[in-house]
């Protein structure tokens, strides 16, 4: 071997091996720190345990926000926001290419989610192939995101109408808004809520200053109970039994009373509360896409 050729060898060998020597003892990388690996997907009861972390005095002994379907154990690929579990809810679930909904209301026709007396049913058996078939879990989100301060629905309706900043330091259902004739408020809300129509009880001239927001279905005694607290000019509730809060709000206004009601309806009265969830859990799970797929109102107005 010529001398010269020997030395560009060995000048090769040394250059490669200082640079083994080199990158192994790297601070960030070395035979004593293996290469990370990519972190496990989030799994359903993950997702929920961590939900649960931020509710007070959670979970609860009795609740109606159980797994419908699905197992905690399984990994989640994406997570749906929504009001209903429906059938056309989880088709768009499963095109998206997620397979976790959070839903706030029942998905099988009644408050504990009994399937008993539903076995036979033909839709009832379509909707829970249909989840089984495309293993998506489902999660009723409706006592816990109510207890969350603040509640989670209020917040989100809130936000949407754009009226946060009236809310009374002393009661968050309680707006002091300045004054405004109550057709006013009212085709705000519905443009800002999506709600094609509303019932009213009262006079839709009247200004209104002190409005009271009670969305979902709390029940007559509790609206009327709230009514009698707070004095306001106008209740913007969600859901109604006619014979109850209507009644009530009907023989006030003949008593003297200046207080008008406002029904926008169950479902779109609390929507926004769930659309609102994406921004306020997408940054708990990184890596997991959340999105919201409204569920709309089921009903047509002639």
């Amino acid at each position: 071997m010529k001398p010269h050729t020997g030395r560009r060898r060995f000048m090769a060998d040394l250059t490669r091996a200082v640079g083994t020597s080199l990158f192994l003892g790297s601070p960030l990388i070395s035979r004593s720190a293996p290469l990370s690996h990519p972190k496990a997907p989030l799994t359903v009861g993950e997702v929920m345990e961590l939900i649960l972390k931020t509710i007070p005095n959670a979970p609860f002994s009795k609740t109606v926000d159980t797994l419908k379907s699905g197992k905690p154990e399984q990994a989640v690929t994406g997570i749906v926001t929504t009001m209903f579990t429906t059938t056309e809810v989880i088709e768009k679930t499963v095109a998206a290419g997620a397979n976790f909904i959070i839903a706030h209301e029942p998905t099988f026709y009644n408050h504990l989610d009994e399937t008993d007396w539903l076995k036979q049913d033909e839709v009832f058996r379509h909707k829970q192939d249909l989840l089984t078939k495309n293993n998506i879990a489902v999660w009723r989100f409706h006592d816990y995101w109510h207890s969350h301060r603040p509640d989670g629905i209020t917040s989100g309706m809130m936000a949407a109408l754009g009226w946060e900043k009236y809310v009374d330091p002393a009661n968050p259902l309680l707006l002091n808004l300045p004054a405004t004739p109550l057709h006013q408020i009212i085709a705000h809300a519905k443009s800002k809520l999506g709600i094609k129509m509303v019932r009213v009880v009262g006079d839709r001239s009247q200004v209104c200053r002190r409005v009271l927001l009670l969305p979902g279905a709390p029940g007559g005694r509790n609206q009327i109970s709230a009514i009698q607290k707070v004095r306001p000019d106008a209740v913007l509730c969600g859901e109604v039994s006619e014979w109850e809060t209507p009644e009530y709000i009907r023989d006030a206004r003949q008593e003297g009373q200046k207080v008008s009601l406002v029904v926008l309806g169950h479902i779109m009265s609390e929507a926004a509360g769930m659309e609102w969830l994406v921004s306020w859990l997408q940054p708990k799970v990184p890596g997991v896409k959340v999105r919201y797929i409204a569920s709309g109102n089921p009903f047509t107005y002639e």
